[in-house]
């Protein structure tokens, strides 16, 4: 048997045709694909309405390029060898997804992600056999690297205030453009302006610039002609000075991981090239990042022409330089080290040292910039951002909290998962602390949440496989081979290592570079002929057309009525802001629950519009549609806490209290740091039970009273656990204890004949100023208590009738009630 080639079939000659006119059609419509996806966006699954709509247009593009793909490449399909398997393999990561909907926690959520996986199914596919091909692989690469070169310049032009000018570009194709400008390029947090550019996320903004630093480095030492040599050098300032500008700890932390990894694969020559163009680089963005970062805050305060001028000129005028330089170094000092190197390089383990010495040598860099004036040199955000690297800052103790909660997930769906998305339906139940967090900021761990460990187990071990196959593949190859494919391999590795602290790949356009990446790698990979499971060519045409064939269509059906599903629920909100008529805004909801019958925007909205009607007309029909739609809503989705509120005021308007409490009580386990849900319980526990004791109904009063008392008590130890969070972690949200639940929770415990413990807990609410109606109240039932024990508190009695004259009737006659 011959030995197997790198990037090479045996078998087949498809890498050294020509394209046909079908592959040339394919290769145009991937480049449109790649230029456009990134501007929506970047096809952020932010899990709400304003999101959705353009990952389902990006479905139903992505399906265009699937069934160009069958056209031009169906008939060289065989399932002869390893590769030409994995595009079955590939069919499981979407499959595991549709297995997860057994269990899912949210039926929206997790279709939403059904789809997204089969558009990354098919970019996987349509990368791997394309890929092959030389000329489409050198057109993708660039296409890949010029959409990546001008999503920084479309930030550098909103970090100088430029946001109009770029806005009036992008809204012929983006739908993120609001009032002339493309929303949150720039955003503000606590750390200041951060730059974005497409993603509206920094860190995720950083992963990608990380990636594309390397993908520029890696094109300048590897290009032949000196224009690229030149321009790919000079970009590397423009992405460095952005990296700075997202303030992204997360970014500065990995990039040097990456790199270690990445310089592993280079010979000793190509890695001092590396070390010395993002040194030059390097040195030179941070040399301009304090007067740019000063500019672009100044700028995005107030406009001015001649600062925006000032603020190109720094970057254009310094990145020239650095591009002039970066040929220099290619055409003048690369030759001399690859000479001098040459016989190292054939050393085992050669490849090592420099690597080993680079984390030293980095080390030793930030340790400079983190504990020297040499900080000194850098804008006062970034300085400040990089004194708070450390493991007891409060975003690293927060995402420990997120893993940690994200394992209890795992922990109660172990075998297939919890469905897409289960992490955002789910995280409030499981919660250590009430932070608020869709994404678990770790992106194979919210993976193992959605499908669980069948759905983990076949996730990675197709892409370690591809890691495996491919890396094996290029030690045993030649060096044209080598680079062939590398760019995938820079983009897949810089990303998913990334992905380890953040939630990149909920962005489709960075998944879409992944999986392309994945097919690169794929491609090129070392492939063996597959025996075992050998079948005859129309065999494999017709087993491959019944999967990948039929899924294909499934999914873009599915992304057609989705689309009409999200236009028809956005147009719904449109004629609800403008129109009174009922029965106008109803037609449109009910185009879009049609097809998604739980969709929980336009759920929302028609409940609330059966609500209205029923209040002003009391017609029953109306009633009767707003419960079913809400319980039939709540089968998909019954961790949605707006739809349980929701139906919990539909039974509060048929003066069906002990149904709405009852619901109230059964999902508060779903949401356990939610303190408004938990007084909800207390205080309507506090009123029914008041009403059962009214009317004689003792046991019903105590049921009531002791659901209260309970939920106060789950509230005091929830209290105290905040007070053990590690010093520097942020609680979240309000989680407290306030007059109102002390005052009911102490009246409960007086009226189930527990005066100690009413004591106890009115005690927690008494203040030194009684001028309030409310603290006079929680005085007056603590000295009550007090009595009921035969004891007493004169000071406080004398303090709450100056205010309060009648107090002490009243407290004698509470302490004589019998219960």
């Amino acid at each position: 048997m011959s030995k197997p080639v790198y990037g090479k079939s045996t078998k087949r000659s498809i890498e050294v045709e020509q394209p046909s006119a079908l592959q040339w059609v394919l290769i145009i419509g991937m480049v449109i694909f790649l230029a456009w996806t990134p501007f929506q966006t970047g096809l952020f699954n932010g899990q709400m309405l304003d999101f959705e709509r353009p990952i389902f247009w990006a479905a139903i593009l992505a399906c265009g390029i699937g069934v160009l793909w069958f056209a031009a490449y169906f008939k060289q399909v065989r399932l002869e060898d390893q590769r030409d398997w994995l595009a079955v393999a590939v069919l499981l990561l979407p499959l595991s997804y549709v297995v997860s909907l057994a269990g899912a926690a949210s039926h929206y959520l997790a279709m939403n992600m059904v789809v997204i996986q089969g558009v990354q199914a098919i970019l996987f596919i349509t990368g791997l056999y394309l890929l092959r091909h030389p000329v489409g692989n050198r057109i993708i690469q660039a296409a890949i690297m010029a959409v990546a070169y001008l999503i920084v310049g479309f930030g550098l032009l909103h970090w100088f205030g430029q946001g109009k000018t770029a806005g009036a570009i992008a809204q012929w194709f983006s739908n993120t453009v609001a009032n002339g400008i493309y929303t949150n390029a720039v955003m503000t947090d606590s750390n200041g302006l951060r730059l974005t550019s497409v993603f509206q996320y920094a860190n995720t903004y950083a992963a990608f610039l990380m990636a594309f630093l390397f993908a520029a480095v890696f094109f300048i030492t590897s290009s032949r002609k000196a224009y690229a040599q030149a321009f790919h050098s000079f970009m590397l300032v423009p992405i460095i000075v952005s990296l700075l500008l997202t303030l992204s700890r997360g970014g500065l932390v990995m990039l040097p991981v990456a790199f270690v990894l990445l310089l592993l694969f280079l010979k000793p020559a190509q890695q001092i090239l590396w070390m010395v163009h993002l040194g030059v680089a390097g040195a030179a963005s941070l040399l301009i990042s304090k007067p740019v970062t000063d500019l672009g805050l100044q700028l995005n305060e107030s406009f001015s022409g001649s600062g925006a001028l000032k603020g190109w000129g720094y970057v254009l005028g310094v990145s020239a330089l650095v591009g002039l330089v970066g040929w220099a170094i290619q055409r003048y000092a690369a030759p001399v080290l690859e000479n001098a190197f040459h016989k190292w390089s054939d050393r085992k383990g050669s490849t090592l040292w420099i690597p080993i010495g680079s984390v030293v040598l980095g080390g030793l860099l930030i340790a400079l910039f983190i504990g020297t004036s040499l900080k000194n040199l850098l804008p006062d955000n970034l300085s400040t951002r990089l004194d708070n690297i450390n493991f007891n800052q409060h975003s690293v103790l927060e995402r420990f909290t997120f893993y940690k909660d994200a394992m209890k997930v795992v922990g109660d769906y172990p075998i297939f998962g919890a469905g897409g998305g289960a992490w955002a339906a789910l995280y409030e139940q499981y919660q250590n602390n009430p932070y608020t967090s869709r994404q678990a900021h770790n992106f194979f761990l919210q993976y193992f949440i959605e499908v669980g460990i069948v759905g983990f187990l076949i996730f990675m071990s197709f892409i370690l496989y591809i890691f495996y196959k491919y890396i094996r593949g290029y030690f045993k190859s030649g060096e044209a081979q080598q680079r062939s494919h590398f760019l995938y391999m820079i983009v897949v590795l810089s990303i998913l290592l990334h992905s380890i602290l953040d939630f990149n790949m909920s962005y489709v356009f960075i998944g879409i570079l992944v999986f392309l990446g994945l097919g690169g790698m794929a491609a090129a990979m070392d492939h063996q002929p597959v025996t075992r499971l050998k079948l005859s060519p129309s065999t494999a045409k017709g087993v491959y057309a019944a999967l990948a064939g039929i899924g294909l269509i499934l999914l873009l059906i599915t992304s057609i009525r989705y689309v009409q599903a999200s236009s028809a629920a956005l147009d719904a909100r449109q004629v609800a802001k403008t129109s009174t008529s009922f029965e106008e805004i109803k037609t449109v909801l009910e185009k879009d629950l049609k097809i998604r019958s739980s969709h929980p925007d336009s759920v929302l909205l028609l409940s609330s519009l059966y609500s209205t009607a029923y209040q002003q007309t009391q017609d029953e029909g109306f009633y009767s549609q707003l419960i079913a739609l809400l319980n039939d809503a709540l089968e998909d989705e019954p961790y949605n806490k707006a739809m349980l509120s929701r139906l919990m005021q539909a039974y509060e308007l048929k003066g069906q209290q002990d149904k709405a409490f009852a619901l109230l009580t059964s999902h508060a386990y779903k949401f356990n740091w939610d303190i408004e849900w938990h007084e909800k319980i207390i205080n309507q526990a506090f009123e029914l039970g008041y009403q059962s004791l009214g009317a004689g109904a003792l046991d019903a009063k105590d049921k009531y009273f002791r659901e209260g008392i309970a939920t106060f008590r789950h509230v005091q130890e929830g209290v105290e656990h905040l007070k053990t969070l590690p010093e520097g972690q942020m609680q979240g949200r309000p989680f407290e204890i306030t007059p109102t639940m002390i005052l009911n929770a102490g009246k409960m415990n007086y009226m189930i004949n527990e005066p100690e413990q009413a004591s106890s807990v009115l005690a927690l609410g008494l203040q030194e100023d009684l001028s309030q109606p409310l603290q006079q109240d929680i005085a007056a039932w603590y000295l009550a208590a007090l009595q009921k024990q035969e004891q007493g508190d004169p000071d406080l009695m004398n303090k709450l009738k100056q205010v309060d004259p009648t107090a002490e009737e009243r407290i004698q006659s509470w302490s004589q009630l019998q219960f």
